[in-house]
């Protein structure tokens, strides 16, 4: 479900809520870590407990509309292809799935229904949903491709689901767009002939990728008055602000994968705290960042010093 980045954002937001200090308790603070990395398949199983609601809803309301007394042709035959849909009926069958959901104890749905009305009610007057239940066409690619482009377009950017989400535990507002980036992902791959675990990934893709989040906060924290210093050093010309913000936690997280992690080459590691700057940061801080660690790695290159193992690294 994580990849590299993930992690890499992960650890650098905990790193954040601590200010990047050097810890008296590394135990506590790594059990933050991995609870927080955790809480993201909670927001991922409850997004799919979101659609697994929404899918009943539509039942609901084409029943109800059948069984009105003065119902007109249209109310006795409602269209039923949002109720019909396979790719909601693949989630909401999925006895795995919402076996795990309710055993996490996120289908808070049915107490907080007013926000399933609300969405529900924006899908069905949207042009999306007009253009969806008018095509002929029928099937799996099509119903797969209307339910990504509402999520996309209607439900992801709702503002009370986004402080819903926020009031619902704080850490879930930064977790949202890489959450949504790895749902629209898993139901893109979804077929008819999937397993029920597709829909349930591993949190991580082996357990090297849970030791690296360990190991990066672990060792940043350690070594953080050592990696300052290091900074400070190739900083003289740029303010104490900067270095303070978020960009100077980014460069300390890039040393310790310098020094602490040699089976990672440098330009991975760059490559990858230069994208994640231009997401969270400010817009010249990947220009800073990249001037900063290019000459930190020309000068390790130089004096042969944290040589990166294995074939074609650098």
């Amino acid at each position: 479900m994580l990849n590299r980045r993930h992690i890499r954002i992960k650890v650098m937001q905990s790193l954040y809520a601590f200010k990047g200090h050097e810890s008296d308790d590394l135990a506590k603070d790594e059990k933050f870590l991995m609870h927080s990395l955790d809480s993201m398949l909670d927001l991922y199983l409850s997004i799919l407990a979101l659609l697994t609601e929404l899918h009943k809803k539509s039942k609901d309301y084409n029943s109800k509309l059948q069984k009105k007394l003065l119902g007109s042709d249209s109310d006795r035959n409602p269209n039923t292809k949002f109720q019909d849909n396979l790719l909601l009926g693949i989630i909401s069958d999925n006895k795995m799935l919402q076996e795990v959901i309710t055993k996490r104890k996120l289908n808070f749905w049915d107490l907080d229904f007013e926000y399933v009305d609300i969405l529900f009610k924006e899908i069905k007057n949207s042009k999306l949903y007009e253009d969806y239940v008018n095509n002929p066409e029928t099937g799996l690619k099509i119903d797969k491709q209307f339910i990504l482009d509402i999520y996309t377009e209607i439900i992801a950017p709702n503002d009370k689901l986004y402080d819903y989400f926020e009031d619902k535990k704080l850490t879930w507002v930064d977790d949202f767009p890489v959450v949504n980036t790895v749902l629209l992902k898993v139901l893109g791959k979804i077929k008819l002939t999937s397993p029920e675990t597709k829909l349930l990934p591993d949190l991580y893709k082996d357990e090297d990728d849970k030791e690296f989040a360990k190991e990066l906060f672990k060792k940043t924290i350690l070594n953080n008055s050592k990696f300052s210093d290091e900074i400070s050093k190739k900083t003289t010309n740029w303010d104490t602000e900067r270095l303070a913000s978020l960009d100077g936690l980014l460069l300390k997280m890039a040393l310790c994968e310098f020094q602490k992690f040699p089976s990672i080459p440098y330009k991975v590691t760059i490559n990858e705290y230069l994208e994640i700057a231009k997401e969270y940061s400010t817009p010249k801080s990947s220009l800073f960042i990249n001037g900063i660690l290019d000459k930190i790695v020309k000068e390790y290159q130089s004096k042969n010093l944290h040589p990166k193992t294995g074939r074609g690294l650098m």
